[in-house]
């Protein structure tokens, strides 16, 4: 792991300070089981590893009318590969009450606050400060997400900056029985994939083993990268989303790619932080042997872009059905 970190922390006086969505700047269910997952029940004895659905349950609709993907302009590979139209006027200026800092109202329903706490989990020793939405035991699937430089749980619990995204991830969370952490992560390296290894392991335990979604934003892709080498994190994944992250150029000698762990990414074209032509390679040379990703680029979407954009409902939909 510590080729990895040795990679991304030499990007991380380029990320000093985030541009964020705009290009301002910025400090920043059931489903089915494969295999390599069964392996959990031999990773975690404690897991009440249980038969799931031959089919998996798709998340319902909420709020689709407003937060699908727009004009395709580019597809490929049977769909994924997308390059979507996006234009700052339009997905900001006109989406916003207050241009990046507050969606109209619109875009959320904020009932789903009665089911979201602030607490601090006891992870083996580990302590780490998390935002909940839904239920501590019992879910469908969980989804995790990750922040970046300059973050905390806070950002990953707003519900009106990022055009609302994280409402309609609650919200959808909430419909369908899942349970959506966004965590404080301490640091972005081995000891911050320590702490989150560790919520995803307890994740997987308090929901008798149904997979969790591990979502990572700009720098917190380093978080995913590090994950991706830990195999009993891996088993207790059911997939990882990279949003306008870095490249891990060793990910194919990870556990992750050895369990073919489906992997979605988005990014901003225009990307100045992290390149999308270096993601945009990373998604070919996986295409290329046949692994289960999907790619959706948004056409002159800078590096906050895919934490705005990217619909959530869409891409765990695609996970569940690999």
């Amino acid at each position: 792991m510590g080729n990895l970190f040795q990679c991304c922390f030499a990007e991380m006086a380029m990320a000093r300070h985030l541009p964020n969505e705009g290009g301002r700047r910025l400090i920043m269910s059931t489903t089915v089981f494969s295999v390599g997952r069964l392996m959990a029940a031999l990773l975690f004895p404690s897991f009440l590893v249980v038969a799931f659905a031959a089919e998996a349950a798709a998340l319902k609709p909420y709020k689709d009318e407003l937060f699908a993907y727009g004009n395709v302009l580019e597809e490929a590979d049977g769909g994924d590969f997308r390059v979507i139209d996006y234009k700052e006027l339009r997905d900001i200026n006109e989406r916003d009450q207050i241009p990046e800092r507050r969606v109209k109202r619109a875009y959320v329903s904020l009932g789903v606050k009665s089911a979201q706490v602030n607490e601090t989990l006891d992870l083996g020793g580990r302590r780490l400060d998390v935002m909940r939405v839904g239920p501590d035991r019992g879910a469908a699937f969980t989804v995790i997400f990750i922040h970046g430089r300059g973050g905390d749980r806070r950002l990953g619990a707003n519900d009106f900056s990022f055009g609302g995204n994280f409402n309609r991830l609650k919200n959808l969370a909430a419909a369908n029985g899942g349970t959506y952490y966004a965590p404080s992560v301490r640091s972005f390296d081995a000891e911050g994939v320590a702490d989150i290894t560790a919520l995803i392991r307890f994740a997987a335990e308090r929901s008798g083993g149904r997979p969790v979604v591990l979502s990572c934003a700009s720098m917190g892709s380093f978080i995913c990268w590090g994950v991706a080498r830990e195999q009993s994190a891996v088993a207790a994944l059911g997939g990882m989303m990279i949003m306008g992250g870095a490249v891990d150029p060793n990910f194919a000698k990870s556990a992750a790619y050895k369990a073919r762990l489906p992997m979605f990414f988005s990014h901003g074209s225009l990307d100045s932080v992290y390149r999308a032509e270096d993601q945009v390679g990373l998604y070919r040379s996986l295409k290329a042997k046949d692994y289960p990703t999907r790619f959706v680029l948004f056409e002159t979407g800078s590096h906050g872009t895919p934490v705005r954009m990217t619909d959530w409902r869409d891409a765990l939909n695609w996970i569940a059905s690999r």
